[in-house]
């Protein structure tokens, strides 16, 4: 997921989109007591509540429609999070679906005489399973930028969803909206280089979220001619990424991420590169948690590069392990892992501990530990070992990966290729997966069977250089 916004990037944006409705807004009959208190207190919830009553009212007049809806969108951009939470309960709980006409609809089909009646009589139950907020959220898309306005909302109603099962009912259906509307066969993949339009370069720094973009320097490098960027965009979204992927393109698959966004390195040439390095994958739209694109966003971008770079022979990921640094930790605690008798005997005199979680725990809580070259050493083939257990062994409830990085690629038919030991000894690195990192390895060939297989059963296709590191 995407690194947090900078604060004046949100307070630009919320800026531009009030300045937007601004002129739709039909003050003079909805607004002339002025915007709700931020914490939204009763007497202004209801003055929302009517306004959402308003929204709902059928007119021939779109105009005012739109209205309408840009004064209660107003409303809710003028909230704090307080305020958020009291409009969306009320959304959630009073414009859901009507149940007492669900039971009558359900009725009229049973007493159905014929399939005309039928017919006529499951069109009004499915009217009758349409939430009332449907019709109300659906205002809002008619409006400039309104569409990125729901996909930020629910940013919100997510934050809520674990404690609130009505706002949980709201986020899912506007989920199953967005699903619809942001449909890959209506995406755009567009190449970002350095000439693209500054809003877009702006978004690339702020959204990204794997290895952060430090200046406009670091972008820069990152669009130089032996790299490449590319991002789905939506035409209801047009300044807006909504993931995007980097690449470098190198002479041999890459084991050190440090290596890849060095800006002071000579630019690489092209025409000697024979593998594409995907480095960085972000997810640029958290509104957008559950709509999945990323594995069409990387099919798209091999096809690409095979036509622009023909002689690019290899397309595989530098990636990081991000639940590994955690799953150790508890692994070492409760001494679930066991060191190998050679193992132990290259750690006894570099740390203090009596049984092998001990020794690795305390090996790996030193300060700089692995720029102590005999340390590092020693607790090379044991973390290697650990970070391919885990990535491997263990699963979630369905039997897929753990690791949510790793379930990305293998869905989408990667094989484990190599682990990089210290591939990233970044804080961040150093944090989530004691510096290693990945290879997945995206062999065309085997794409489509490595998907199935593990979409089906839970296998993992794994490199011959991986597979010593299991546990039998």
């Amino acid at each position: 997921m995407p690194n947090d916004q900078p604060t004046s990037f949100i307070d630009r944006t919320l800026s531009n989109l009030r300045q937007a409705w601004s002129g739709l807004s039909d003050s003079t009959r909805h607004m002339f007591s002025g915007l709700p208190r931020p914490d939204l207190p009763d007497e202004d919830l209801e003055r929302v509540r009517q306004q959402m009553e308003d929204c709902l009212t059928v007119r021939a007049d779109e105009v005012s429609a739109r209205a309408r809806a840009a004064d209660l969108g107003g409303m809710y951009l003028a909230l704090e999070p307080t305020g958020q939470l009291r409009f969306l309960k009320l959304l959630a709980e009073n414009y859901g679906i009507d149940r007492a006409a669900v039971d009558e609809a359900i009725e009229g089909v049973r007493a159905a005489k014929n399939d005309e009646a039928r017919t006529k009589a499951e069109a009004a139950l499915r009217r009758a399973l349409e939430p009332r907020w449907r019709r109300l959220l659906k205002r809002f898309t008619t409006l400039p930028e309104g569409v990125k306005f729901l996909v930020d909302m629910r940013v919100v109603m997510l934050e809520y969803a674990r404690t609130e099962p009505a706002i949980k009912a709201l986020s899912d259906d506007l989920r199953e909206m967005l699903s619809a509307w942001f449909d890959v066969g209506l995406l755009e993949l567009t190449q970002i280089t350095w000439e693209s339009p500054a809003a877009i370069l702006e978004k690339l720094i702020a959204y990204e979220a794997v290895h952060e973009i430090r200046s406009w320097e670091d972008l820069k490098n990152r669009l130089d001619s032996d790299r490449r960027c590319f991002a789905y965009f939506h035409p209801a979204m047009p300044h807006e990424p909504l993931i995007f992927v980097e690449v470098a393109l190198v002479p041999e698959m890459a084991a050190n991420v440090h290596d890849i966004l060095d800006a002071s390195a000579p630019m690489g040439d092209v025409a000697a590169a024979t593998t594409a390095i995907f480095y960085s994958i972000s997810n640029a739209q958290k509104g957008l948690v559950g709509i999945s694109f990323g594995n069409f966003l990387i099919k798209r971008v091999v096809e690409l590069l095979e036509h622009d770079v023909p002689n690019l022979k290899k397309f595989a990921t530098l990636s990081p392990i991000p639940g590994f640094g955690k799953w150790s930790a508890q692994a070492l605690d409760s001494d679930a892992f066991e060191l190998t008798n050679a193992e132990r005997k290259a750690l006894a005199p570099l740390v203090d501990g009596e049984s092998d979680g001990e020794r690795l725990k305390a090996a790996l809580g030193r300060p700089d530990w692995y720029k102590d070259e005999q340390l590092a050493a020693a607790l090379k083939m044991p973390v290697s070992r650990m970070a391919a257990q885990y990535l491997h062994g263990e699963r979630r409830p369905d039997g897929k990966a753990k690791d949510p990085v790793a379930h990305f690629h293998l869905s989408n038919g990667a094989r484990m290729e190599r682990l990089n030991w210290l591939g990233d000894t970044s804080k961040k690195g150093l944090a989530q997966a004691h510096g290693m990192m990945i290879n997945y390895l995206y062999r065309v060939s085997d794409i489509e069977s490595n998907s199935g297989a593990y979409s089906s059963s839970g296998k993992i296709a794994v490199s011959s250089s991986v597979k010593p590191l299991l546990r039998d």
